[in-house]
């Protein structure tokens, strides 16, 4: 009989650690290592992030990048930087009519912006140009919007929200064909006791750079000797804060544009010393069934069609609140 409790009892201890050890394990464990234990490239980065001049960045910027988006006066708890392609018009009117509507969650702002560059159709610009005076959400780069330089866009979005939004406690970079759950997000980035490199979204591990030279995505050795890129999160949603941000924009200087947007900032990430957080409530490229319940709990899903856009976001507006 003694036995027998002991057996029961090691099943309830074991199916506790099953249940919660991986919680426990992200909680305590998987944390950033101390800015004690960085090396000298990382300290000397992250100096640099400290003593950025925005005064500066704002005169150089602006020469480059057209814009009469704003949030110097605005309280912004967590600004959106949703990339887009310039012919995606109807993308970006469905997220400002459904979750990009939304100002405000749990009592703190939330500013949702898009980022382009130039088309290279002059009628289309001309189109652009109307949508960003009307809406005034636009950040327009000035290089060619294309498969080749969406590293460079990406690049632009963290450098505008570090010069001309670094209010921003948390900056959410999205694809224009996510869903997002902002109110979960900001709750959950309310929650946490980690204020500064936080670099979290679903975590991506030994990625291999492609070296097939007729690939749109080829990767010379020469720029990128190493057979893995580092951890990073997926390129179709991801939170920084603000000084990961400033962070990723010091590093950037000395990594090469060559390699796919997502992976330049989790290169730069990693010079600064930062280590991605997993979150599994980012979807990454998959696209999550439809449950009203379930969009209410995820942060992000892909691949969503502008009708089931208006949909989901109607359905998990709502008060009505999921059982556990």
């Amino acid at each position: 009989r003694t036995h027998q409790w002991c057996f029961i009892l090691f099943n309830v201890l074991l199916f506790h650690v099953l249940l919660f050890g991986a919680d426990l394990l992200e909680k305590y464990f998987l944390r950033s290592l101390p800015l004690s234990y960085t090396n000298a490239k990382a300290l000397e980065i992250r100096e640099k992030a400290r003593k950025l001049n925005t005064d500066l960045l704002k005169a150089n910027l602006s020469s480059t990048v057209s814009t009469a988006a704003t949030c110097s006066h605005q309280e912004v708890f967590l600004l959106v930087v949703v990339c887009s392609s310039p012919d995606d018009r109807t993308r970006r009117n469905a997220i400002r009519q459904t979750w990009g509507n939304a100002t405000d969650a749990r009592g703190y702002g939330v500013l949702t912006l898009f980022a382009l560059g130039k088309s290279a159709s002059e009628s289309s610009q001309l189109e652009i140009a109307e949508e960003s005076r009307k809406h005034r959400d636009i950040i327009e780069g000035s290089f060619i919007d294309s498969p080749e330089t969406q590293t460079q866009k990406m690049l632009m979005s963290v450098e505008w929200a570090v010069t001309f939004c670094p209010q921003a406690r948390y900056v959410l970079k999205a694809d224009d064909d996510v869903f997002v759950g902002v109110v979960s997000l900001v709750g959950y980035l309310l929650s946490l006791t980690q204020l500064e490199d936080v670099y979290l979204g679903r975590v991506i591990h030994q990625a291999v750079p492609d070296r097939d030279p007729k690939s749109p995505g080829f990767v010379p050795i020469y720029q990128y000797p190493q057979e893995f890129y580092p951890d990073y999160c997926d390129g179709s949603a991801f939170v920084m804060s603000q000084d990961v941000a400033r962070k990723v924009y010091a590093a950037a200087q000395e990594v090469p544009a060559s390699v796919p947007p997502d992976v330049f900032v989790g290169i730069c990430a990693k010079r600064a010393g930062i280590t991605p957080t997993h979150s599994s409530r980012f979807s990454g490229e998959k696209h999550i069934s439809y449950n009203r319940c379930c969009y209410k709990f995820i942060f992000t899903s892909s691949n969503i069609k502008e009708d089931e856009l208006f949909t989901d976001w109607k359905e998990t507006s709502d008060g009505e609140d999921c059982s556990l």
